[in-house]
């Protein structure tokens, strides 16, 4: 969707100017047309022969080059989006007071587009007064933040100010600014996230799963038009999305009962929680206590959510599984397609590195009941639902 998009990087003096490299990089692998503009003190921290080199288009900096004049009004109307990544604390001071001293500040004031900022500074700094009053300014006048993450920052020191990930920079822009409506109206439903299987009132069989994976295949359908019903697991993660009914569960008889109920109604269903195979047969009223023996746990089968709907599926519903698998990963993902009579499989393997619970990555591989099979690379999950949206939506059309 970024395909041809005119976008204006803008660099501003700070150490994680670095990333607008990758940056740079991405937003040219996803076909925009970008034009690179670089403050004096971001010279200091990457060359505009590298950004030149990547974005194919000379780097901008001087109002004046030589006889040549940068005509900012031409390039903030030429833009679709105009970036700010990194933006220094001293940026943001120009911006919230509309000081015009370079070729940035005179395309931010003459821009017509929208206006996304990646702020980047050390955690005092992002703290101030000073800084978190710049921040409202500019926010009332129309331009877009993106939150700052949490981690290790150039001072030494650990907290917030570091600037946002390249790829979750590009899925902003996407999901914000060009995010097409091509399942617009329709409902599907999604679960996500674990479940507990309680032994007693205290302890539980579960797994690891985050429920990112399938909250992204939420996002990605409600930015999209959809209205989802995303049953979720216990999980620290919930989506805010005005689209998104979130039922909150906790066992897998609870997850097959309130998938049951909002199937019927559904357009697609999309099942990526981590649903627990076995359950206790028992589980008992007190905390059991230890008594020197050995304990013995019977589990019994829980229900199977995709078998019963697939038995309940009516034409034209379309019914995705997922299959994490740690051997013969391609079979058993194909005779899962079968047994269960799904239209679709998204396979993952835990000896993929970078798929697997509690990642912000994935690596998947889509089985069709037709015979097609879409194998894809690594990517953030924020991507990784979107290419799985893109072939449910293609099912849903044909």
């Amino acid at each position: 969707m970024l395909k041809g998009k005119k976008i204006i990087l803008a660099i501003t003096g700070s150490i994680a100017a670095y990333k607008s490299i990758l940056l740079a990089r991405e937003l040219v692998k996803a076909e925009c047309e970008v034009r690179i503009i670089m403050t004096h003190a971001a010279k200091d921290f990457v060359t505009p022969l590298t950004l030149s080199t990547l974005s194919k288009n000379p780097v901008l900096i001087d109002l004046f080059e030589g006889d040549a004049w940068s005509n900012h009004v031409k390039l903030g109307r030429w833009a679709d989006v105009l970036l700010i990544a990194p933006l220094s604390c001293n940026t943001l001071a120009k911006m919230a007071h509309g000081i015009c001293d370079n070729l940035l500040m005179a395309t931010y004031l003459s821009a017509i587009c929208p206006v996304i900022v990646a702020p980047a500074m050390d955690e005092d700094m992002w703290q101030h007064p000073a800084t978190k009053s710049n921040l409202k300014i500019i926010e009332l006048q129309g331009v877009t933040i993106l939150p700052v993450n949490k981690g290790e920052l150039a001072s030494g020191l650990y907290g917030e100010g570091r600037m946002a990930e390249p790829e979750s920079i590009l899925a902003f822009i996407e999901q914000r600014f060009f995010q097409n409506t091509d399942i617009k109206g329709k409902q599907v439903l999604v679960s996500a996230g674990p479940t507990f299987e309680h032994i007693d009132p205290v302890r539980f069989i579960g797994n690891h799963s985050s429920g990112k994976m399938g909250i992204a295949i939420a996002v990605e359908l409600a930015n999209r038009g959809a209205k989802v019903d995303l049953v979720l697991g216990p999980s620290s993660n919930q989506p805010n999305h005005p689209a998104i009914t979130v039922y909150n569960v906790s066992t897998a008889a609870e997850m097959y009962n309130e998938c049951i109920a909002q199937f019927e109604r559904a357009d697609a269903a999309i099942l990526c929680a981590a649903v627990a195979d076995y359950t206790p047969a028992n589980i008992a009223a007190e905390k059991i206590k230890k008594n020197g023996q050995s304990l013995s746990i019977e589990l019994i089968e829980t229900e199977d959510i995709l078998k019963t709907l697939g038995q309940q599926k009516r034409k034209g519903q379309v019914l995705v599984g997922f299959a994490l698998e740690t051997a013969n990963e391609k079979e058993n993902a194909l005779n899962k397609l079968s047994k269960k009579n799904a239209d679709m499989i998204v396979l993952n393997s835990l000896n993929d590195k970078g798929a697997g619970f509690g990642l912000d990555t994935n690596k998947i591989t889509i089985f069709e009941k037709s015979g097609n099979q879409f194998d894809y690379e690594q990517k953030p999950k924020q991507q990784v639902a979107k290419d799985i949206v893109d072939r449910v939506v293609n099912m849903l059309y044909v």
